[in-house]
């Protein structure tokens, strides 16, 4: 028994002892690389305060005993009679929604919403009241649908007038107002106001004396300013907006044959239907048989009847030059929204074409050729443009900023050797990122080059490759993966690249170059000394293990010896003293030319 004691407190004292030492190692060597390195003022980051929950909520029992099970806060219920039944959760927002005391006439979808159904009363009027006025289509029989949608109309006029009109902001002097007086007064001053209370004039009310007649509702079509605000808003917002373009300008061809037959059937009625053979005769569909009329006549066709009265020629003549000069004018807008459209595939075209021209005039191999063509397309069908610099050049700082972060800050983010650096100092690289389209089999960086770069692989694939030849692959890295930052940092030949990386496939990078990061480092201190600090650590345990571990793929042609003992050292340093002669003498100089062998 006190045999076992011993030997237990013994292990025990060893095991201490054991501990001792090696936390007496650490701190040397910490000792030892804070006098290398002034900068290193700490040998961690400083930790992250995780968020704090807050405490569960103790349950208290019912007084019956029992504990009482109350619906989450999530759920709706309302009760009715004896029974609790779910309610829905869009109704009480219903019954809570306050309409806004401004609204942004710019951003805000809602008022873009209502615009549209500005402008679907608008259409009503200007596409219905040339054809009730022309075409016998308002009967005593139907004449209050007709009233019905039109007061309906005016009743969209009316809110938009009192409602929403009265609550846009403005800029004033660089500042968005949104007072409501002063919203309102803005909207009374405006241009917009006079042609609001113009097209609401009460013409309906000579009903009571003419009947009613379509043309007094004629001052109803003047609301064209919404209908303008609609388009520019509708097209902020679409992806295509080019589409919309050319919708717009087709209606506008076919609105113009519309009104061009609804005039064309009065100018018969007012001949008499059937009289001559130039006007409408009367049978079948009117409007579409005056359409087609319209079509013919606009768009200069020919094959129409001759005109025969002095009305009917001054009529068609004013019908061809009209028909001359609207289609001309649709012709050029419709290639100026073709045009628009097409502007990016037009310059990607051009440069293309440039680019072939050189390396035909300067007889650049084909293979050559083939190859930056094949960047061209690719470049072009990945990211719709050659150089995304281009687009944001014309933006603000603030702007560009805001596009960097929502594109790269979740992948530079995650690079270990950023970590714990300033926030801001993050911001200000992600706007000296450059990106960049590599081909298959395209080499990134080779074995042995100075490390001037760093990157981030946005979209496709890279492969590290090593070994003997230099060709197998060694690791394959994927979107969001990060190599050669430790070259950034690096100093005193250790930025040389250790191995060849080559894309697989195509594969989109971001660059960061040395010189944009020293740039920025010159105003974060507290970061530079930490990324220093890091990017030594990151070289240090990259190295160990080719310190440590000798590679199966290098054999040594002779084996490394064994050190020499101290006491034969000696005697060979006093035989080397006394002129190298005898036996131990001649034993030195064969060891001398075995390591220089070696």
């Amino acid at each position: 028994r006190i045999g076992s004691a011993t030997s237990l407190s013994s292990a025990v004292i060893n095991t201490r002892l054991q501990e001792l030492v090696r936390l007496f190692k650490e701190r040397t060597e910490k000792v030892k690389e804070k006098l290398i390195d002034p900068d290193v003022t700490s040998d961690d980051e400083s930790p992250v305060a995780s968020p704090t929950k807050p405490a569960p909520a103790p349950v208290v029992p019912a007084p019956g005993g029992e504990l009482e099970d109350k619906p989450s806060g999530d759920d709706h219920y309302c009760e009715m009679l004896c029974c609790t039944f779910k309610s829905r959760p869009w109704l009480d927002r219903l019954k809570s929604y306050q309409f806004p005391s401004s609204i942004d006439p710019l951003t805000n979808l809602m008022y873009v919403l209502w615009l549209f159904f500005v402008v679907m009363a608008w259409n009503w009027n200007c596409w219905l009241i040339p054809v009730r006025w022309a075409f016998p289509y308002q009967t005593p029989a139907n004449i209050h649908y007709w009233l019905l949608v039109d007061y309906l109309c005016d009743l969209i006029y009316l809110l938009d007038v009192l409602v929403f009109q009265t609550r846009l902001q403005f800029v004033q002097g660089g500042d968005i107002i949104t007072d409501k007086n002063a919203m309102k007064k803005n909207y009374l001053r405006s241009q917009r106001f006079k042609m609001d209370v113009l097209c609401l004039l009460p013409l309906d009310f000579f009903y009571f004396k003419v009947g009613v007649n379509p043309l007094l509702r004629f001052p109803r079509c003047l609301k064209y300013m919404a209908f303008f605000e609609f388009n520019n808003r509708l097209e902020a917002i679409l992806t295509k907006a080019y589409i919309y373009r050319v919708i717009r300008t087709t209606a506008y061809l076919l609105y113009s044959l519309h009104v061009n037959s609804c005039l064309y059937y009065w100018a018969s009625a007012y001949e008499g239907l059937g009289s001559t053979t130039w006007v409408y005769d009367g049978e079948g569909n009117s409007y579409i048989r005056c359409y087609y009329w319209a079509v013919k006549t606009l768009i200069t066709i020919g094959g129409l009847p001759d005109p025969k009265t002095l009305f009917e020629i001054v009529f068609q003549l004013l019908n061809y030059f009209t028909g001359v000069f609207a289609f001309s004018v649709m012709i050029g807008q419709m290639r100026d929204v073709v045009g628009a459209a097409t502007a990016g595939q037009t310059y990607y075209r051009s440069c293309m074409d440039s680019t072939i021209k050189y390396m035909n005039f300067y007889k650049i191999p084909k293979t050559v050729q083939n190859r930056v063509k094949t960047w061209y397309e690719y470049t072009w069908h990945s990211q719709g443009m050659l150089d995304e610099s281009e687009l944001l050049v014309q933006l603000p700082d603030k702007m560009r900023l805001d596009i960097a972060i929502d594109v790269n800050y979740n992948i530079v983010s995650k690079v270990a050797l950023f970590q714990g650096c300033d926030r801001q100092m993050i911001f200000d690289m992600l706007k000296r990122l450059r990106s960049v389209v590599y081909l298959p089999n395209d080499y990134v960086c080779k074995k042995g080059e100075i490390g001037r770069e760093m990157y981030i692989i946005q979209a496709g694939q890279v492969q590290v490759l090593g070994g003997p030849d230099g060709k197998s692959v060694l690791v394959t890295l994927k979107a969001g993966s990060v190599f050669g930052e430790i070259s950034l940092l690096a100093a005193g030949g250790g930025n040389r690249r250790t191995a060849n990386v080559v894309a697989h496939g195509f594969a989109n990078l971001f660059i960061l170059e040395k010189k944009d990061l020293n740039e920025i480092l010159v105003h974060y201190p507290e970061s530079q000394k930490l990324l220093r600090k890091k990017a030594k650590k990151m070289l240090k345990n990259n190295n160990k293990p080719k310190d440590e571990k000798g590679g199966p793929g290098d054999p040594l042609i002779i084996p490394p010896k064994a050190e020499t003992p101290k006491l034969f050292r000696a005697a060979l340093a006093a035989t080397g003293r006394m002129g190298g002669k005898g036996a131990l003498g001649r034993l030195r100089w064969r060891l001398k030319e075995l390591k220089a062998m070696q």
